[in-house]
């Protein structure tokens, strides 16, 4: 089922000092900048970072066979290449073998919960090298480390903190998952869930002319001066939109919250079944609901489809807890949501650094 919207990084707020390799952020970059509304691809959805957040660091395969057809919907497109619901992309069959993907990185993010009674049993010598160990492993800038990294403390009984990490390595990204176990703590650190993903740009993401079709659609005269301006920035800003999607930035923003989901497959409500022309439209709908949270809210979606048990991961940042709230709630009347979208377990979560987790969960 999917469903993979991008809002755009928005373009207010500054990026953190512990922000590596990362560029400034521009407008246009999330909901609420310049240009055309962010058209998201993908769940019905909905975007931390304190003071002292962890964040950023700098930084072939066999060819498919054939696909069984498949007799499409009158008005629909043709299924684009290398999207989950299209034909796959051809590829050089002599194409060099390789776990990191063609385009975008690698996205986990992992859950986990202390122990306390073996919290309790450590030596106050082994309990103060854990604790080094413990932010050492998670230093966003420490050699081998993610190009995107950030810590969140988790709230409620699901887990006592969070990691997201992002690299064009999986194995970089599962690193920090063995650091933890295999440090000092490892015993007294009980993982309670994950989900793997990939980024991407989503199929409902339009280029220039497509982006013209939609605006004509909505009214606008292709003879205008209007029509012309916002076609020729949106031109120019697709590029840079597109790179965001797969090789984001996460915003310095306090408030963070993670689901999965799904589009429905049921007997009058299947998504895979609507032509691409309607999915696209309730995807415009759904994105144009998010652009009024700019500013406010940023949104990340990665897909997970033959990756993980759902389908797609949304993360969404917010410069305060009400906006999860509001945006959540706004954006389940969406048809794309109302009708068609299913959702997994919430995770909330405060961005923080490494030695603010365990000052926090009450670790020695």
């Amino acid at each position: 089922m999917r469903t993979t919207r991008f809002y755009r990084h928005p373009g207010g707020g500054g990026q953190p000092p512990a922000v590596r390799a990362g560029r400034a952020a521009r407008p246009g970059d999330a909901w609420g900048g310049r240009g055309p509304a962010v058209h998201f691809s993908g769940p019905a959805i909905e975007t931390p970072r304190s003071p002292v957040p962890t964040m950023h660091h700098p930084t072939g395969s066999s060819t498919p066979g054939p696909v069984p057809s498949e007799r499409p919907h009158a008005g629909a497109a043709p299924p684009q290449p290398g999207r989950p619901g299209g034909r796959p992309a051809a590829h050089d069959a002599a194409a060099t073998e390789s776990i990191r993907p063609e385009k975008g990185w690698h996205c986990t993010h992992s859950f986990y919960a202390f122990d306390r009674a073996k919290l309790a049993a450590l030596p106050p010598a082994a309990l103060d090298a854990g604790k080094k160990a413990f932010v050492a492993a998670l230093d966003p800038a420490a050699p081998g480390a993610p190009v995107r990294l950030q810590t969140w403390i988790v709230p409620g009984h699901k887990a006592d903190f969070g990691i997201m990490a992002l690299d064009p390595d999986p194995l970089v990204v599962d690193r920090l998952h063995q650091l933890l176990l295999a440090g000092p703590l490892g015993a007294a650190i009980v993982p309670t869930w994950s989900f793997i993903g990939l980024t991407e740009v989503s199929e409902y993401v339009p280029d220039a002319e497509q982006y013209g079709k939609r605006l004509i659609e909505e009214g606008e005269s292709p003879d205008s001066a209007t029509f012309k301006a916002k076609v020729q920035g949106y031109a120019a800003r697709e590029g840079a939109m597109r790179k965001a999607r797969i090789e984001p930035d996460l915003p310095p923003w306090p408030n963070a919250c993670f689901y999965p989901m799904n589009k429905k497959r049921e007997v009058g409500e299947n998504w895979f079944t609507l032509p691409f022309a309607e999915r696209s439209r309730l995807m415009a709908e759904h994105g144009r609901t998010g652009m009024s949270f700019g500013g406010r809210v940023s949104q990340l979606i990665t897909v997970s489809v033959g990756l993980d048990d759902w389908e797609w991961g949304v993360t969404l940042w917010a410069r305060h807890p009400d906006f999860l709230k509001e945006i959540v709630y706004t954006m389940r009347f969406d048809e794309a949501s109302a009708r068609y979208a299913e959702f997994g377990p919430f995770y909330t979560g405060y961005v923080a650094a490494p030695a603010r987790i365990l000052e926090h969960c009450l670790v020695g």
